[in-house]
């Protein structure tokens, strides 16, 4: 038989007995509860962790393809703050070729030039990267989707047309909403072009290279300013590159007597041309193209990529063959930064330099990449 202390079971009901009695007084209408205010919620700061990514470039003492690059090997510094690296990647890549074929001024750019130039590249790609084909003259047009046949590439390039007009902006616009549809890390953009726009303003083009520089997309640029530029130099002064028609056809030069053969054979005198309106639109045009080749060079500059700006045409053929390297020699790198963006600034500007800690390992990797906070619905 268990002992039950009497203490206890007084203890235990005494608490009812003081409820009941709580209970019954409340009731009976003489005392009202008052309310306990609900607290408000403090607002929640909201702030974007976005991972970043990057295409490092990696290469041995020789030049050659590094293998096997770990988080380990990197060193990551945004606005000189350290980071780690969250994982390091070699995958296929994305390649998007842009093919200028427009622009009512054109003496280098021909469409058969830059045709080779594409197909260059496309051989000198890896089989399991993909390629899609674009090009513009009037208007962007995309000539063909993602694909590793490169059958497919190579009749989507040769199927280009020029156009008189040249719509850059709207290309680069294009470029990325392309690059927005896939789902891949490694996108790289190859421009060959001459960067000139016929209609956009100043202001319309930096917006699109804003645009590129905060998407995750390297650009190379195959440039034809600088040649463009070299040969409309001279004729802003009135000089004319094209050579005078010949006073006779070579055959009958050749049947002349010595004296009379060597003058009709002997080197014309340059033409001039007078007509002020049209020495100030190659001015014009001289100049779009100077402006056009620095911000192509920046463009690839902030975006990791490789900017070609030969002086001659087989200079850009034997050159596009580095840019398919540079490609192929790219690992995806993340990293979460550790100053996020936040809803208060809206937009940032990050500059980021990637260098190697490992022996034998050289990096190439500066970015500067704009930080967007997402809308909220």
């Amino acid at each position: 038989m268990r002992f039950i202390d009497p203490k206890i079971v007084f203890v235990g009901v005494l608490p009812v007995i003081l409820l009941i009695a709580a209970a019954a007084y409340g009731q009976s209408g003489r005392v009202s509860a008052t309310p306990v205010p609900t607290p408000t919620p403090e607002p929640e700061l909201k702030i974007s962790t976005q991972e970043i990514k990057l295409n490092v470039l990696a290469f041995d003492e020789r030049g050659s393809f590094f293998k096997g690059v770990t988080t380990d090997d990197l060193v990551i510094r945004e606005d000189n703050i350290l980071h780690q690296a969250a994982s390091v990647r070699y995958i296929p890549a994305n390649v998007l070729i842009v093919m200028d074929t427009g622009g009512e001024m054109r003496v280098v750019k021909t469409l058969d030039r830059t045709r080779k130039v594409a197909l260059a590249l496309i051989n000198a790609l890896r089989p399991e990267d993909k390629v899609a084909v674009m090009a513009y003259a009037n208007k962007p047009v995309m000539l063909s989707s993602w694909t590793q046949d490169r059958v497919s590439s190579r009749a989507a390039v040769n199927s280009a047309n020029f156009g008189t007009r040249s719509a850059f902006v709207a290309a680069l616009d294009l470029a990325a909403a392309t690059f927005g549809r896939t789902e891949s890390d490694n996108n790289q953009l190859v421009l060959i072009t001459d960067g000139t726009d016929s209609s956009a303003t100043p202001a319309q083009k930096l917006a699109a290279f804003d645009r590129l520089r905060a998407a995750n997309i390297t650009v190379h640029v195959l440039s034809y300013a600088a040649m463009e530029a070299a040969d409309i130099e001279p004729r802003t002064k009135g000089v004319t590159n094209s050579p005078p028609p010949k006073a006779m056809p070579d055959q009958i030069a050749n049947d002349l007597p010595n004296g009379a053969r060597d003058v009709a054979r002997a080197p014309k005198a340059k033409t001039f041309v007078v007509d002020r309106p049209f020495l100030k639109k190659l001015k014009d045009r001289e100049n779009a193209l100077t402006a056009a080749e620095k911000q192509l060079e920046k463009l690839t500059e902030d975006t990791n990529g490789e900017f070609i700006g030969p002086m001659s045409p087989d200079e850009m053929e034997d050159k596009t063959i580095l840019v398919g390297q540079m490609i192929d020699s790219s690992y995806v790198v993340t990293y979460v930064p550790k100053m996020p963006v936040t809803a208060e600034h809206g937009i940032a500007e990050r500059h980021i330099e990637v260098t190697s800690k490992r022996p034998g390992l050289i990096v190439q990797a500066k970015r500067n990449v704009l930080l967007i906070e997402p809308k909220t619905p």
